[in-house]
């Protein structure tokens, strides 16, 4: 496992304890709670993980003064786990 697929899981171990994020998480990849586990394992299930981050900027704030993760890691992360054929939007 590389250093963004790290961020990537702490991300979600993140959400976890963020039930109404959770819940925004889970509506918008149409993913349920059970399948979390397995969907880890999936890198472009990953890369939505921290996109999801980095489309509120509050929320990529609160997970950064929670965790000690400086915020360009998190920018590390999507640019590596969206690869070059999909940099987004930042």
């Amino acid at each position: 496992m590389n250093s963004s697929e790290e961020t990537a899981i702490a991300i979600l171990g993140w959400l976890a304890n963020e039930p109404e994020l959770l819940g925004r998480f889970l509506a918008l990849t149409g993913t349920d709670p059970s399948s979390l586990r397995h969907a880890a394992a999936d890198p472009g299930f990953l890369a939505g993980v921290v996109d999801f981050l980095m489309g509120h900027e509050p929320t990529l704030l609160a997970f950064c003064a929670a965790t000690g993760t400086r915020p360009e890691d998190v920018v590390r992360a999507h640019a590596v786990l969206s690869g070059p054929d999909n940099p987004g939007d930042f």
